[in-house]
């Protein structure tokens, strides 16, 4: 018999699922092989099982817990620090909980949940026998839908019978499958201390191999991609075809039919991205820096198409995001509280606080639920109506914009930080400057000003935190500026405002958050599919 694993469930619920109406899919439920071989039947297999299944469709999962974008991406930006929760059901209010806090007067606060700290919660809540309840299990699950999508994609459509330029369908195709493989593959590595290379429609194995393999997979499928990519014109037949790809609610603004340039700028992006966010600055090489540079110089650009979703009447794959779950008309009235770490961050006279945060009266949480959620300020939802400035959170359908992969600011704050640890401060500033004018921040400009190299990092630090905030790259940061280290090992952060359980504003705080770095494989796969011999180590030693 075999194995009935993790990811044999997530092969069965991946062979075809649409995206509801917008996909075309006849049963869902019961594909058929014609269905499937059928060129509308592939589209549907291509956008559905990859799409749905990777961001909205897995076992288990609540109102908060399930979606990918609010749920496994809202863990990563409570451990940035960028928003907490106080709400305690499956844990949630530990996740981003630090170990100690110690305010300005120098009293100090430790996590109220210990024993059980962030680091114990990860090794306790770790269990098959949690089901949904398991943190790590969604990132996991979400990713290797996905992936088996995009197999079960890849295997389709060499029997699939297309018609017209059959050639260059079937292209569009491979390179779709390859491309969300490569970010699945991205996020599995980023993210777990190691995982399963799969390349199967029907099972899985038990070779677990490190993330730092699970990376060369990314880049690997990133690069057949690019292979394809660069063989393709942006010609009627490539648009058209494209174009029922991708769901037609994400084909605005910036979101659209990518040229297979653009594609190829938008794999750059992630691929520098896969450098970046695994080595931490201080180990960093000028190799590294200078692979950076040559990606994100051929990244996206301002004017580039990417990847995006937005919510439509059908719910296709994109439901709340993180961002949702934090704009309340008062503080601390939604799932996710506006930490206040992040409000800190936003230079004076900076017209994207202004137009999207509003002080309200102080929140004050359940003090046995965690020691830094306490706030005073929360997003306003769609904005307070200034032109030319960004909106991070708009409940209405089809109002906001998420970014699936990579977008211009992350792309050219990637090359402002390859340029300032390659001797190019001018170049840096002028990188910064181009984000927070995308943005439409309207802040002076750094270019031309005094600049060190210690000031130019900080204002990078923090540009990196208010323009890429509710991505699940807030806590990528934090791990490799040491941030997230024990204040023992040079982590932790000093200077930083917290309110006390009385409401008591403490401006010059440190915070000792001694959180783990990269996740243990979930028990919700090792239940299963235990590691085979010579296999990797599943479990992250430094947890």
């Amino acid at each position: 018999m075999k194995k009935k694993n993790l990811l044999k469930y997530i092969l069965l619920v991946s062979v075809i699922v649409g995206c509801k109406k917008q996909l075309d899919v006849k049963n869902p439920n019961q594909p058929t092989p014609a269905s499937a071989t059928t060129e509308n039947g592939t589209v549907s297999l291509a956008q559905g099982s990859i799409l749905y299944n990777g961001f909205i469709g897995i076992k288990y999962g609540d109102g908060v817990y399930g979606p990918f974008w609010s749920g496994a991406m809202g863990f990563h930006e409570m451990m940035g620090d960028v928003v907490l929760a106080e709400a305690a059901n499956a844990y949630i209010n530990q996740i981003g909980c630090p170990e100690k806090v110690t305010y300005s007067d120098g009293t100090s606060r430790t996590n109220p949940n210990a024993p059980n700290t962030q680091r114990g919660l990860f090794k306790l809540a770790n269990s098959n026998g949690n089901l949904g309840s398991n943190p790590l299990y969604y990132e996991w699950a979400f990713m290797y839908n996905m992936i088996n999508g995009a197999n079960n994609t890849l295997s389709t459509v060499e029997n699939t019978k297309f018609s017209g330029n059959a050639a260059t369908k079937k292209s569009i195709i491979q390179a779709w499958a390859y491309f969300w493989k490569g970010f699945a593959y991205s996020r599995i590595g980023s993210s777990y201390y190691a995982g399963i290379i799969t390349n199967s429609t029907s099972g899985t194995n038990g070779d677990y191999v490190t993330k730092e393999k699970i990376i060369d997979e990314s880049n690997a499928n990133f690069d057949k991609a690019i292979t394809i990519l660069t063989s393709l014109t942006a010609s009627n037949d490539y648009n058209d075809f494209l174009g029922k790809l991708i769901p037609s609610s994400s084909q605005v603004v910036n979101g659209g039919i990518l040229t297979p340039l653009m594609w190829v700028h938008n794999i750059n992006t992630i691929k520098a991205r896969n450098i970046l966010v695994n080595t931490t600055v201080d180990k960093m090489t000028a190799t590294q820096w200078n692979s950076i540079l040559t990606l994100t110089n051929a990244g996206i650009t301002s004017t580039d198409k990417i990847f995006t979703g937005r919510s439509d009447a059908n719910g296709d794959f994109i439901g709340n995001t993180v961002s949702a779950k934090t704009s309340a008309p008062a503080a601390g009235g939604n799932t996710y509280k506006l930490s206040e770490r992040w409000i800190q961050e936003f230079q004076p006279g900076d017209q994207r606080l202004a137009n999207n945060v509003k002080q309200t009266a102080t929140w004050i949480g359940n003090s046995d639920r965690g020691n830094s959620f306490n706030t005073r300020y929360t997003l306003v939802n769609g904005g307070t109506g200034k032109a030319g400035v960004i909106v991070y959170a708009n409940t209405a359908l089809g109002a906001y914009e998420t970014v699936l992969g990579g977008n211009y600011e992350e792309n050219e704050l990637m090359k402002a930080e390859a340029k300032l640890n390659t001797a190019d401060l001018v170049g840096a500033a002028i990188s910064i400057d181009a984000v927070r004018a995308y943005q439409g921040a309207g802040l002076a400009a750094l270019a031309g000003g005094t600049n060190t190299q210690t000031s130019l990092k900080e204002e990078l630090r923090r540009e990196r935190r208010i323009a890429l905030p509710f991505r699940g790259l807030s806590f990528y940061d934090a791990r490799r500026m040491n941030v997230i280290l024990d204040v023992s090992k040079g982590g932790g952060r000093t200077g930083a405002v917290v309110i006390k359980i009385d409401g008591t504003v403490s401006t010059n705080s440190t915070i000792n958050y001694n959180f783990i770095d990269y996740f243990d494989v979930p028990d919700n796969e090792l239940a299963y599919n235990p590691p085979a011999a010579g296999s990797a180590p599943v479990v992250n030693p430094n947890n």
